[in-house]
Order: C-alpha cells, then structure tokens, then sequence
C-alpha cells in the first residue's frame, strides 16, 4: 500500500492526463476501494484543487480551471527537469524582466529536486555554453544561485572578483541584493573592509565560498537605484527631464540602465539622463517620441529646439527643394 501523500500525487497525475474519470476507474488504477477515492478527492479539494464532479453511477471527476490558490505541483523527473532548465534560462537571459522570480523560484525548486534530478541537471550546467557578448565576461550560473542563496539567507561571502581593470582581489561583503538591469546582473553588497555599499557585476564573480558569518545590513539602500547610480555616473553632462507618465511606463520608456526615475506626483515621472554633449541628449530624446519637458540644463533645452526647428523647416512644404 503506497502512503497517502504518494497516492495523492499519483491521484493528481491521473486526472491531469485525461478530462474525466470515474470513480471505478480511478480505484482499479489506484488499487484501492471507490471509498478512500472519494476521501482523496475531498482532500485535494482542501489543498486547493478545482475538481468538478457528476452524480450518477456513470459520473467522474475532472480537474477545472478554477480555484482559490496555487495548488501544489507534481512533476515526474523529466518534468522537474525541463522546469529547471527553463528557469535556469530564464534567469540568466533576463526574458521575464529586471526582477528575481525566476531566479527565486529556481532556489526553491532546486532545494526539492530528488538527487539524481540534481545530479542532472548540475551535468547541463556543465554542458551547456553561453556565448558572451564582447564586452561582458561569462556568467557562472553555479556562481549566480550561490549569490542569490547568500543574499536569501543574510549570509557573508567571500568573493574571489576581478575589478574593472582585471584585477584579481579578494572580498568580504555582507549580500543584500541581486540586481538584473539590460544584459547583467549586479550583486549589491557591504564591504565589509572598506566600509562601503557598492556594486559587483556578477560575471566578474570567479567564485563565491559563505564563510557562515551573518550579514550585517544596518540601513541598506535601494539597490535597483544604486546600480542604476552606477550605471549612469561619470558622464560630463546630464539632462533632467519630465515625462507625463507614471513610474512604471517611464521605466518601459527609459531604463534604469539609462537614468535614474523619481515620481512626480501620480501622473509623471522625472528622469535624469547622462549624455556627452547637449546634441546628444537631444537627439535621444528626441528618439523617445513621447510629449516630455527639460527642466535642466538650458544647453540641453536649446539643442533640442534647434534639432526641432531644423526637422521643421526641411518638412515645411513652402520651403524650396534641394
């Protein structure tokens, strides 16, 4: 006799493979009596399975699309497999957006995965290659869940990183966030010698080994804007601009990777932007084909009338031809 958790997980398996059964069916293939199927029914039920049922000797159950929750799952091995891959791509190629649900629901799925699934799929790891872009290093999913995993439990690490000149440096840091922003993941951390909340681009990342220390995060910052800081820092102007829209279209409009967003009021948004010359930031906010207004510096706002009144004037119809 099989226990009564396996028997629900085979109860489930069974219903999700055809539309109907009867309660005959579903005992001879469970090898128990019509009784405890119908216990195992009002049990899944509680547990938040949608089945419908009919009356009648020739009646059955079905599972429906309804219900109040997220019942639990269940997946053979192949399954449990292809899930893991697919959040495992998920993660690193960013196609779900900037934030951390695949990566998250990876964590869990992993810590659940029977070993020799685990074993599995530690091998594609192994197998599989990511072509890098050329500017970018090669990101270690391995090294990926080991941050994530760090930052979940408040957990120090000791990195083994190579900075922006390719040098190879040790470091302590307290994790606090994993950050996903255009092409990359950022890991926002403590440095615990210096003092100091920074940013390390996880493809940088050679090898991450907890030390079993806890974290000390007093006051952490917003780490989406710390990495959207870094990202738009160092250029020798910048244009702060109001868009008429809320927060999350602006973000849609101007990544974080491109400026930095502050809510002005419920409707609009103000974005800073960091650009080399005035003409510069003109023309890129020209390409933004959206009504906005520049609040600063006045050099931005004159180039972008003149990029106006020069498109203007070569589509005025009165204007003799070249």
């Amino acid at each position: 006799m099989i226990s009564t958790s396996a028997r629900l997980l085979r109860l489930v398996s069974l219903l999700s493979t055809r539309p109907s059964w009867t309660n005959s069916e579903l005992a001879e293939r469970l090898d128990v009596t019509e009784r405890t199927v119908r216990r195992d029914i009002a049990k899944l039920r509680e547990l938040g399975y949608a089945i419908d049922s009919d009356p009648g000797p020739w009646g059955g159950y079905r599972l429906s699309g309804g219900g109040s929750k997220v019942p639990p799952l269940s997946l053979d091995d192949e399954e449990a497999l292809a899930v893991a891959v697919a959040l495992r791509e998920a993660a690193l190629s960013g196609v779900l957006g900037t934030d951390q649900a695949a990566l998250s629901a990876l964590l869990k799925l992993r810590r659940l995965l029977p070993a020799h699934i685990a074993d599995r799929l530690a091998e594609l790891d192994a197998a599989f290659v990511h072509t890098p872009r050329s500017d970018e290093h090669l990101l270690s999913p391995g090294v990926l869940l080991e941050l994530a995993t760090a930052c979940r439990r408040g957990e120090r690490v000791r990195l083994s990183y190579r900075d922006r000149q390719d040098r190879a440096t040790v470091r302590d840091v307290d994790p606090h966030r994993l950050v996903r922003t255009g092409h990359r993941w950022y890991l926002v951390a403590l440095d615990v010698t210096r003092g100091q909340w920074r940013t390390f681009r996880a493809d940088r990342v050679a090898e991450a080994h907890p030390t079993g220390r806890p974290a000390d995060l007093v006051d952490p910052p917003d780490a989406a804007l710390l990495v959207s800081r870094m990202l738009t820092s160092g250029y020798p102007l910048y244009a702060t601009v109001r868009i008429p829209l809320p927060l999350n279209q602006a973000l849609l409009l101007v990544p974080r990777n491109l400026g930095t967003h502050e809510p002005d009021g419920t409707h609009a948004t103000l974005v800073t932007i960091g650009g080399s010359t005035p003409d510069e930031l003109a023309t890129y906010l020209l390409g933004l084909a959206t009504p906005l207004q520049v609040l600063t510096p006045a050099s931005v706002r004159t180039a972008l009338h003149t990029r106006i009144r020069t498109l203007l004037n070569a589509n005025d119809p009165d204007s003799p031809r070249n």
